[in-house]
């Protein structure tokens, strides 16, 4: 048997012997209506895979009742909180939880049913083939709107085309990842994240699983059009520096233009020995050319702000609320 077999044959073993442990890292953030619904129902699909299991819940600065509605679970030794002294933002609550998680198995997960639980064995069985990071695919988006669908699908467009990275369009954070997976995972340094792109760095074997998004138990997304911008430029800002390329060929593209431009000026007073009126043409030029300025300052602006924030070393995400471990 080669190495990979081996490897297959054990984590087989391990999971019909029930003695995987698996991490569960579930960010909550105002989920008060179908946390406690969730806990109940992960646990039980859990117990039913494995005698070693741990819950983590990763409360984001909700504004409601949904760490009290969590506490009463801690008595169970399985289930852990961890809650932020503010909103830190999703990617940074799957990053805390991920450092926190000690199992053999990692799996990613939302509290709002959207990511159904009856797919955990399914992913369980896709490790124990041998893939080292099992992933959700959604089946389809027709549940997002119009303007969302379209946005997406450029957005991943773009971005396959400005970095060496495979970032399949239709993933989420819906995943399973092994241990060594999860260790390559605890080992990025950096404050402002787009996880998805890290999943997809790090490599190792992967599979998709594709599922059926279900629609929320309770609430409503707190994902709005902005903050899916601001996360888009995040995505393209850590993993490309094609931008600020782009905008320096631009540039000489302008002054080549600029240049051919005078010698036709030149060319044109010598021969007929005055000026060409141009007034307007001066006053577009000017505008254009500080437009193209002022766009090429705030890409920049950008990537200096990203600089400026790994700089300071500030901590990812501070903690208030620790039970459970």
């Amino acid at each position: 048997m080669t190495g990979k077999s081996i490897a297959s044959a054990e984590r087989r073993i391990r999971l019909e012997n029930k003695s995987l442990y698996i991490s569960c890292v579930v960010p909550v953030y105002n989920e008060e209506a179908v946390v406690g619904p969730f806990i109940a129902e992960l646990q039980k699909t859990l117990s039913d895979l494995t005698d070693q299991f741990e819950i983590i819940l990763i409360d984001d600065g909700s504004h409601d009742r949904t760490v009290e509605n969590i506490l009463p679970f801690i008595k169970d030794k399985q289930i852990k909180l961890l809650g932020f002294s503010r909103n830190f933002g999703k990617e940074i609550a799957l990053t805390a939880g991920i450092e926190h998680a000690t199992g053999d198995v990692v799996i990613l997960m939302d509290a709002d049913f959207q990511h159904p639980i009856e797919m955990i064995p399914i992913f369980l069985e896709q490790w124990a083939k041998g893939f080292d990071m099992v992933y959700g695919a959604r089946a389809n988006r027709a549940y997002e709107s119009y303007l969302k669908r379209h946005f997406t699908r450029l957005f991943y467009w773009v971005l396959g085309k400005i970095t060496q990275m495979d970032i399949p369009e239709n993933a989420g954070d819906f995943r399973l990842m092994d241990k060594n997976v999860m260790n390559a995972m605890k080992e990025f340094p950096e404050r402002t994240r787009f996880m998805k792109g890290l999943y997809a760095w790090v490599g190792y074997k992967t599979m998709a699983v594709p599922f059926t998004v279900q629609d929320r138990a309770a609430g409503k997304s707190s994902w709005r059009f902005t903050k899916l911008t601001e996360l888009a430029i995040t995505g393209i800002t850590s993993f490309s520096d094609v931008p600020l390329r782009v905008w320096g060929f631009i540039g000489f593209l302008i002054s080549l233009g600029s240049l051919i431009y005078a010698i036709y000026i030149i060319a044109v007073t010598m021969i007929y020995g005055t000026d060409l009126p141009g007034f307007p043409t001066l006053v577009v030029a000017i505008m254009f050319l500080g437009g193209i300025q002022l766009l090429s300052i705030g890409i920049l602006g950008e990537y200096i702000a990203r600089i400026f924030t790994e700089v300071k070393q500030r901590p990812k995400y501070l903690i208030s609320i620790k039970e459970g471990f």
